[in-house]
């Protein structure tokens, strides 16, 4: 094992990834524990520019990104055939890990960690960097339910001199966009799609997208539309179904058009919610192992989500032709999903900002409700219309019956006259 890198003192091996070893190291000049990601320079001359180029791409996206849930760069170096960068040290744990213990996290829990990791997208969005691969084990949480999204390794700058070109596919072929698998140029909308995959498999424990080889779940991530998470979980709610579904549109003008949107939805969906104290200790205590909820804590037993031994990365065959069996679910559409949470806002404001958003006519009330499949129940402009025709209805009876009441009276009285002077007579 390497003992130094420039002036950093290995301590010891944390992982590997695709293109290197991490280590954790100290830095002598401020005394402080870091994470140092390295690669190897020892290839072809050809390998050598290209992966050294990725690398210190890496370090140029990440290291001018400075938000709360994004992992800080504090130095990029060389020491003879390996490059370095050097990162604040997050002792916590990979989202892919929390799900590989197959522990049923309660659905707020979910939103948080979901809307966190949205929120540091956004950021990164609005500096021109698309992450290009956002998957759980690129996710770290860290104490308190923190999260730090990692890994720029393929990210697009806009000021990037090594690109990724249109034509190469990169990425992991379970979290990629429809986009992404076709070669086509990506935008932020990218990075949305692959957070919905991430929520998908963080509510159902499993996948979207799942196929025997990567050609076949290229396939689904291209032509099925995966079942709404409520199937696989009944604790989640209509609201985060239509979420997912809008997420994981596959057409781009149907996906939320940039993360902060995503976020929004989701922290609004989880205030809808009533609030809980049953949470998973996803870090501290036993590394391994979550803290399991008691039933009065958790309010009910909860359905408990995958199989023992199952394979959550989605590589099964079983699973694969479940996935597309179910897979073509009409209430599960990304343009229905985005009606539907018109229909739960009954926000003009919002309804005109999603019809500009899929360029379409804005849409009635009536039509909202019924691209949302929503049992006819007034609302209360619905209430105001109704009352304001009942009003319109019972001002014209009434002035019908006013004539004919008008005209009794006059013939009463008139009789009354005529019985009073036979009766003189």
């Amino acid at each position: 094992m390497i003992r130094q890198l420039g002036r950093y003192e290995v301590l010891g091996e944390i992982g590997q990834g695709a293109m290197g070893v991490v280590y954790r190291v100290k830095d002598p000049l401020i005394d402080r524990i870091v994470a140092i990601k390295t690669i190897n320079l020892n290839l072809a001359e050809d390998e050598k520019e290209e992966y050294e180029g990725r690398f210190y791409q890496e370090a140029k996206a990440a290291g001018r990104l400075s938000h709360p849930n994004i992992v800080t760069i504090f130095d990029v170096g060389k020491s003879g055939d390996v490059a370095y960068i050097a990162m604040e040290f997050l002792e916590g744990r990979e989202l892919r890990d929390i799900l590989n213990d197959q522990r049923h996290l309660p659905i707020e829990q979910i939103l948080d960690l979901a809307a966190q990791i949205a929120r540091g997208l956004a950021y990164a969005h609005e500096h021109d960097v698309v992450h290009r691969d956002i998957k759980p084990s690129n996710i770290m949480v860290v104490r308190d339910g923190h999260v730090k999204i990692t890994d720029f390794g393929i990210a697009r700058m806009s000021s990037a001199s090594v690109r990724t070109q249109t034509g190469m596919v990169l990425g992991s072929p379970k979290y990629m966009s429809p986009e992404q698998v076709l070669g086509k140029v990506i935008d932020q909308r990218s990075d949305v799609f692959s957070l919905g995959v991430t929520l998908y498999e963080m509510l159902t424990g499993q996948v979207p997208f799942m196929g025997e080889n990567v050609n076949a779940i290229m396939y689904q991530t291209l032509n099925v539309i995966p079942a709404p998470p409520s199937m696989l979980n009944p604790d989640v709610p209509d609201m985060l179904n239509f979420i997912v579904a809008k997420a994981l549109a596959k057409d781009l003008r149907d996906r939320y058009q940039n993360a902060r949107e995503f976020a929004n939805d989701l922290r609004a969906c989880r205030d809808t919610m009533p609030r809980s104290k049953a949470r998973v200790d996803l870090v501290g205590g036993h590394r391994n192992e979550a803290v399991q909820l008691s039933e009065a804590e958790h309010g009910a037993q909860r359905t408990e989500i995958g199989r023992p031994g199952a394979d959550h990365l989605g590589v099964d065959t079983d699973d694969s032709q479940a996935v597309a069996t179910m897979g073509l679910s009409p209430v599960f559409d990304s343009t229905n999903a985005t009606m539907r949470l018109a229909a739960m806002t009954t926000s003009t404001d919002e309804v005109e900002a999603l019809a500009k958003t899929l360029q379409i006519p804005r849409p009635s009330l009536d039509e909202i409700n019924k691209a949302a499949f929503i049992p006819k129940k007034s609302s209360p402009l619905q209430h105001k219309v109704q009352l304001g025709q009942q009003a319109s209805q019972t001002e014209r009876i009434f002035g019908n019956n006013g004539i004919l009441i008008f005209i009794f009276i006059v013939l009463i009285v008139v009789t009354v006259i005529v019985a009073l002077v036979v009766f003189k007579k």
